[in-house]
């Protein structure tokens, strides 16, 4: 990383800066205060604040000072706001950060983002960086936070088993299921846990659950093993959850039909529950133009 320290990953040294200028500006600022502050006090050339990337065409100055600050955020020296104005957290109030710091905490989300896609593996934090550096410099921070981060599935597939579990046992929760159990430590029958769901004030729902992480399909005969835990289990149960991150074979669907108390849940629609409670996800809106209210002012004379 020393080579690429001192050239693209030049961007970490606005990341003391950043918190200087708002220091200096009372805690708070618009982005093209912070960008002239720093221009100013540091007297930055105009052929460095008017330099463009060769691919993107983009500014560079601005540009890194944006992924400084996506940076800071995530640190939790600055604030998320999205409302155009940047402010220091109490914890950023109170930071001074120098370049050598800077660049490890650069380090240190790249083997986060890294950790999180391959789990785990850091044998090639060099390579991440650089393609986390390519990303930063093809667009701005907020039109490329989905390229640099993990997906959601990604993440849960590389959540520990048991961190898994207790996950989908918080996810049931916001499903209105009580009294959950989890078993994996006693390892009960191949069950991982147990629920309640209340559907109405005189009848209740008896569940156990079963998580795979999986990148791939579930083997059939893993639902047919579920389905014999299910009719020979010690707890009488009128329903079984057997949830995973990856997909399910068509005979296992066909299964699902023909057994009213099995409930298959892959990944694709693990996911959309985890999107529709706002568990773990962050919700963005996204405003495209409506070309038909454009069109009748298009070639209005």
């Amino acid at each position: 990383m020393t080579k690429k320290r001192a050239g693209k990953t030049e961007f970490v040294k606005w990341f003391g800066p950043i918190l200087d200028a708002l220091r200096a500006l009372g805690g708070s600022a618009k982005p093209r205060e912070i960008y002239e502050w720093i221009g100013e006090t540091l007297n930055i050339p105009d052929e460095i604040l008017n330099e463009r990337y060769e691919k993107s065409g983009s500014l560079k100055f601005p540009n890194q000072i944006a992924w400084a600050r996506q940076y800071l955020v995530w640190e939790k020296l600055l604030d998320s706001s999205k409302h155009g104005v940047w402010a220091l957290t109490s914890k950023g109030w109170e930071t001074q950060i120098n370049e050598d710091q800077a660049h490890e905490i650069f380090l240190k989300w790249v083997k986060v983002f890294q950790e999180l896609r391959e789990e785990k593996n850091t044998d090639n934090v060099d390579k991440e960086a650089e393609k986390i550096i390519q990303i930063q410099e093809e667009s701005e921070p907020e039109t490329s936070k989905n390229t640099l981060k993990p997906t959601l599935l990604e993440v849960l597939q590389n959540l520990s088993p048991t961190g898994f579990e207790f996950l989908c046992g918080r996810l049931l929760r916001e499903y209105n299921f009580e009294n959950i159990e989890i078993t994996q430590r006693s390892h009960d029958g191949g069950i991982d846990g147990y629920a309640t769901l209340k559907l109405n004030p005189f009848v209740n729902l008896s569940v156990f659950f079963q998580c795979k992480r999986y990148q791939g399909t579930v083997p059939t005969e893993k639902v047919q093993a579920f389905i014999g835990v299910m009719e020979t289990n010690k707890r009488s149960v009128e329903k079984g959850l057997l949830i995973t991150t990856g997909s399910f074979a068509k005979a296992a669907l066909e299964i699902e039909k023909s057994n009213i108390k099995l409930e298959l849940i892959d990944g694709e629609r693990l996911v959309e529950m985890f999107e529709e409670v706002e568990l773990g996800v962050t919700p963005k809106t996204i405003y495209e133009p409506d070309m038909t209210f454009f069109e009748q002012y298009r070639d209005k004379k």
